[in-house]
C-alpha cells in the first residue's frame, strides 16, 4: 500500500506542476489511468506470488517435499513440569504482583460489555497464547471452533480453520480495486451474542477470497522470553548480523532486514521503526518496536478491544459500538491497589515482559543426550546457526534488573531474511516485503505443535523443506540438511525437539 500510495503522491506532483490548461486535463486523465493500470500491476504481481494457501497451503511455488529418509521428526515433548509459563528469577515483590495481574487479565474471556468486537478473532489473550502454557502458542484443540457458536453467536467457521488444526488470524492480499491490503480481517463478529442487541455484521466472504487466492494466515507467536528479547541492544543486533560474513555470503544468506527507500529499492539495513529509526523484534515480520505497541495492537486486531494505545474502533457499524471508546485504559481511581490502576494492554506488557524464557530438555537419556549433543554441533555445520543466533546479550544495566546482563539464549538473529516463493505472502509490514520474515526464534520448540508462519506444518522436517523455495535464503542451508546422512539429520531433528 506505501509503494502504491507513493506512486500516486508522486503522479499527482507532476501534474501540479504542470499548468492549468488543457494539456493539464489530458495529463490528469492520463494519471487516472496511470493509476488504475498502477493497481492492476501490483493485484497481478501479488496473484503472481500468492496460490491458494487452503488449510494453509505453501505460498507462490510448488509444494516442497522433503526426500524420503529414516530420520523422524520425534515430535513435541510431553507438557510436564514447568518447562514454559513461568516468571523470570530475580523479580522485586511489586514485579511478581504485576504478573500476577497480567496473568489474570491475560487468561480472561473478554465480552461484548467489556468491548469487545464489533470483529474479533477470539475472546481473550489466553486462548491464543495457550500451548504448552500461558504465554505460548496453539494449543491442540482449537478454541476458535467453539467460540464461533459462543454466548448466542451465529457466525460460521470458515473452512481453513479445522478443531485439530492452529489458531489463524486472516489477511486479505489485495483489495476489491487491486490495491494492496494485508491487513486482518476478523473471522467472527458480535452479532447476536450476549448484550451485542441491536448489531448486525455479517462475516467477511472468506469463502469468495479463498477461491480467488486472496487469503494468508498467521498463527501466534509465543511470547516466553519477550522482556530479555525487548532488552536486546540495538547495537548486539547489529554486530551480530556482521558476524561469520563470509560463511553467510557462502551460502547466500544475507542476514539483513531490508529498509524500503524512495523508488521502492531496497537497503541492507534491519526493519527499523518509522518513528525513532530503531530495530523492530516482535511480530513475524519484526513489525513492532515494543511489548507495549504489541500488546495493544493484538488487543484491538484480535479482539476488536480500543485501548490507549489503539483508541479508533476498527468497524464502526452504528449499534454495534456498545462499550465506551477506549474500551479499555487507566484507572485513575486512587483507591485501587497499583496494579489495577494501570490499563490493560500495560498488565498484558508486565506480564510478557516478566514472562521467564522456556527450558530445555536435559534428557537423562545418556543415547538421547549424545544425540542432541551431537544435533548441537550439526546446527553449526548447516549453517543453521546463521540466521537462528543461539545468544545474544541484553543491556547490562535494565530497569528492571533481572533481565539485565543475561544471555538470550533465543536462537535468531532478530533479522528479516527474504525466504523467497514458498514462504511468500505478499504482505507488507513497515519496511519488511512480502517474501520477508523474522527469523522465528527457536527456543520452546520441542514443545510446538505447529510451524512456520502459517501453521501449514506440524512435521519438523517437513518445514525446514518449506524453507527452500525459489529465491530463499535458506536454499543453501536445506541442501545441506537434507544431504546428511539420516542418522546425522536424526540427531539434528533430536536437538531442536531439546529446545
Amino acid at each position: 500500500m506505501q509503494r502504491f500510495i507513493a506512486s500516486i503522491a508522486i503522479l499527482g506532483l507532476l501534474i501540479a506542476c504542470s499548468g492549468g490548461d488543457d494539456a493539464t486535463q489530458g495529463a490528469q486523465a492520463d494519471a487516472s489511468a496511470t493509476d488504475a493500470s498502477t493497481a492492476a500491476s501490483a493485484a497481478d504481481s501479488v496473484h503472481a506470488t500468492i496460490l491458494a494457501l487452503r488449510r494453509g497451503g505453501n505460498g507462490g511455488a510448488p509444494p516442497v517435499t522433503a526426500p524420503p529418509s529414516n530420520a523422524k521428526d520425534p515430535g513435541p515433548r510431553p507438557v510436564a513440569g514447568r518447562d514454559a509459563g513461568d516468571k523470570v528469577v530475580g523479580l522485586s515483590p511489586a514485579q511478581d504482583k504485576a504478573f500476577a495481574a497480567g496473568l489474570k487479565e491475560f487468561s480472561e474471556d473478554d465480552g461484548v460489555a467489556e468491548g469487545l468486537g464489533p470483529t474479533m478473532n477470539l475472546n481473550s489473550c489466553g486462548g491464543c497464547h495457550f500451548h504448552p502454557a500461558i504465554g505460548g502458542s496453539s494449543p491442540p484443540l482449537n478454541p476458535q471452533i467453539a467460540f464461533a457458536t459462543a454466548d448466542g453467536g451465529t457466525d460460521k467457521v470458515p473452512s481453513f480453520l479445522s478443531a485439530t488444526g492452529p489458531i489463524r488470524e486472516v489477511r486479505f492480499v489485495r483489495n476489491p480495486d487491486g490495491s494492496p491490503d494485508g491487513g486482518v480481517h476478523g473471522l467472527f463478529t458480535i452479532t447476536n451474542r450476549e448484550g451485542a442487541d441491536g448489531c448486525n455484521l455479517s462475516q467477511p466472504e472468506f469463502e469468495a477470497e479463498l477461491r480467488r487466492n486472496n487469503l494468508v494466515f498467521r498463527i501466534p507467536t509465543p511470547l516466553f522470553g519477550a522482556g530479555l528479547i525487548e532488552n536486546i541492544p540495538d547495537r548486539e543486533i547489529a554486530q551480530n548480523q556482521a558476524r561469520l560474513a563470509p560463511a553467510k555470503q557462502a551460502l547466500g544468506i544475507r542476514g539483513r532486514p531490508n529498509v524500503l527507500l524512495t523508488s521502492s529499492s531496497i537497503s541492507g539495513q534491519p526493519n527499523k521503526n518509522g518513528n525513532d529509526g530503531t530495530i523492530g523484534r516482535f511480530g513475524w515480520k519484526a513489525q513492532n518496536k515494543s511489548l507495549l505497541i504489541f500488546a495493544g495492537e493484538a488487543y484491538n486486531v484480535e479482539m476488536g478491544i480500543t485501548n490507549g494505545a489503539f483508541p479508533t474502533e476498527r468497524d464502526e457499524t452504528p449499534g454495534c459500538l456498545i462499550a465506551p471508546s477506549p474500551n479499555t485504559d487507566f484507572n485513575l481511581d486512587p483507591t485501587q491497589p497499583p496494579e489495577a490502576i494501570i490499563s490493560a494492554i500495560d498488565r498484558f506488557t508486565l506480564f510478557m515482559r516478566f514472562l521467564a524464557p522456556p527450558k530445555p530438555d536435559l534428557s537423562s537419556d545418556p543415547q538421547l543426550a549424545a544425540s542432541v549433543s551431537t544435533g548441537r554441533g550439526l546446527f553449526d555445520v548447516v549453517g543453521c546457526a546463521l540466521c537462528h543466533t543461539p545468544t545474544l546479550r541484553t543491556y547490562e544495566k535494565t530497569a528492571v534488573g533481572a533481565l539485565g546482563g543475561q544471555e538470550v539464549n533465543l536462537f535468531s538473529d532478530l533479522l528479516l531474511h527474504d525466504m523467497g516463493r514458498g514462504l511468500a505472502d505478499g504482505v507488507q509490514q513497515g519496511q519488511a516485503g512480502g517474501r520477508e520474515w523474522r527469523s522465528a526464534p527457536l527456543w520452546g520448540l520441542g514443545q510446538r505443535l505447529f510451524f512456520l508462519h502459517d501453521g501449514r506444518t506440524s512435521d519438523l522436517r517437513d518445514a525446514i523443506a518449506q524453507h527452500s523455495s525459489d529465491g530463499s535464503e535458506a536454499n543453501g542451508v536445506t541442501r545441506k540438511f537434507f544431504a546428511l546422512p539420516d542418522p546425522e539429520q536424526q540427531h539434528l531433528l533430536n536437538f531442536l525437539r531439546s529446545l
